[in-house]
């Protein structure tokens, strides 16, 4: 059984860094070898490490550290009033949390997005191996959140639950229902999933202060960052 301390780490080569032009990054990985366990994972998304399909990763640039691991500690959240609006505004959607696994019509929601969103970006185009080496393969104790408007799916958000709190992994939706902000939502769901839980945090992944794409994480207040392995209430300024 593969603990903190007698797990093996490897950096990868230098490569094009996916959020900021102009810039290169290394990432750190775990083994892909070593079991990990739930605990094991909890332990390591403390330290700052996220999960990508069976792989668990953090960034390890030498002459940068812009990607600052963020978490959320649910109790002391309240929505503000953009916030209520949206919880407002998707009060008649229904959410359900079901195991990861692939369906087609969860890809599809998927492809679409990918396509409609993202065709700058690392997953274009999507693939059903894509969608299945990213969302599903890797599991330990990790959940979809389907998000249905009557009969429709119109969101899907993969969630990871941990020791001490859910990991926010990916949300896709309906581009065509922009005007509902339900990634937002999703977020909004599953802070109150980890409070319904009695788990004390939502952990974000990365937040990179110049990236556009990112700031819509520090929305949500007040938001932890993990800087020289402390985590601290983030002032994004």
């Amino acid at each position: 059984m593969s603990n903190l301390r007698t797990l093996v780490f490897f950096a990868t080569p230098p490569h094009d860094c996916s959020y900021l032009p102009d810039r290169e990054a290394t990432t750190m990985f775990v083994d892909p070898r070593a079991h990990i366990d739930k605990k094991l994972y909890s332990q390591l998304t403390a330290l700052g490490f996220r999960r990508s399909g069976s792989h668990y990763y953090r960034p390890h640039c030498e002459q940068c550290n812009a990607c600052i691991p963020v978490r959320l500690k649910v109790d002391d959240f309240s929505p503000d009033r953009s916030q209520r609006r949206v919880l407002k505004k998707n009060s008649d959607l229904k959410c359900t949390m079901v195991p990861a696994t692939f369906a087609e019509r969860y890809y599809q929601l998927y492809a679409n997005y990918i396509e409609q969103r993202h065709q700058d970006g690392d997953m274009y185009p999507p693939t059903r191996e894509q969608f299945t080496s990213f969302l599903v393969e890797g599991a330990t104790d990790s959940w979809f959140l389907e998000i249905h408007k009557d009969e429709r799916l119109v969101g899907l958000a993969a969630v990871d639950l941990l020791d001490d709190g859910l990991s926010a992994i990916y949300t896709v939706f309906d581009p065509d229902l922009d005007d509902r902000s339900l990634g937002t939502y999703a977020i909004l769901w599953q802070i109150e999933e980890a409070r319904r839980r009695g788990l004390p945090h939502l952990y974000l992944g990365y937040w990179i202060k110049q990236c556009r794409k990112m700031n819509y994480k520090t929305r949500f207040r007040p938001i932890e960052a993990l800087r020289d392995g402390h985590w601290r209430e983030l002032d994004p300024g």
